[in-house]
């Protein structure tokens, strides 16, 4: 997926020699955590809104110079890392950096988010499940085989948990039989953590028979 045309290029920087009165203003009118600032045209860093009650507004902003944060992505930087650098930093706007380090623009978090959401792991039919394995014992070519030999195909899946040695997959397949599919993961030593209703009526039904069987056997 590509993000290049979500860069923005009309939200404001800032110069050192800008007074801070100008950064105070900027975040209490907008929802942005952050705001770059540069030097000479050259890219510093980012002033937070976080640490705005610290701001002097007679002050020019190099004299906090020291508080700056230095985080950004660049062009070429994948989408799924320019999610991550808006997770790491708890930012919902992140500067872009040409390859030479020339300040181009923003991502806006919200628009980012919306490039993914079109994507078809969220727009086309299908069903999502969430299995889990350990660490050593998954691979996403099997996940992959599994499915495809249950006539169906997979959409997307990624790892959205790993605790203790075990990795959680949220996966989106399309349509088809879903319980196959499900067990099939478990012949595969799989554990379901999320599946279709379809699959867990069949287990409660199962456990229920075997709880009939052994009271009927008593």
């Amino acid at each position: 997926m590509q993000i290049h045309d979500q860069i923005l290029t009309t939200l404001p920087f800032f110069e050192v020699s800008d007074s801070l009165h100008e950064v105070i203003t900027f975040f209490e009118e907008t929802t942005f955590s952050h705001v770059a600032v540069l030097e000479n045209g050259s890219y510093l860093g980012l002033l937070a809104e976080n640490d705005l009650g610290c701001f002097e507004p007679d002050k020019k902003i190099e004299e906090f110079k020291y508080s700056l944060e230095h985080f950004h992505v660049t062009r070429e930087t994948s989408w799924l890392d320019v999610l991550e650098n808006f997770a790491r930093n708890e930012s919902n706007v992140l500067p872009v950096l040409s390859d030479n380090g020339t300040f181009i623009g923003y991502y806006d978090l919200n628009d980012v988010v919306g490039a993914f959401i079109e994507t078809p792991f969220f727009t086309e039919p299908g069903g999502i499940l969430v299995i889990a394995k350990g660490a050593k014992d998954y691979s996403f070519s099997e996940v992959s085989q599994i499915v495809e030999s249950n006539n169906a195909r997979l959409l997307g899946a990624f790892i959205t948990g790993n605790q203790n040695d075990v990795v959680e997959i949220t996966m989106k397949v399309s349509n088809g039989n879903l319980n196959e599919i499900t067990q099939t993961f478990r012949r595969y030593n799989y554990t379901i953590l999320f599946g279709n209703k379809d699959d867990q009526f069949i287990e409660d039904l199962k456990k229920r028979s075997e709880y009939l069987d052994k009271y009927l056997n008593v």
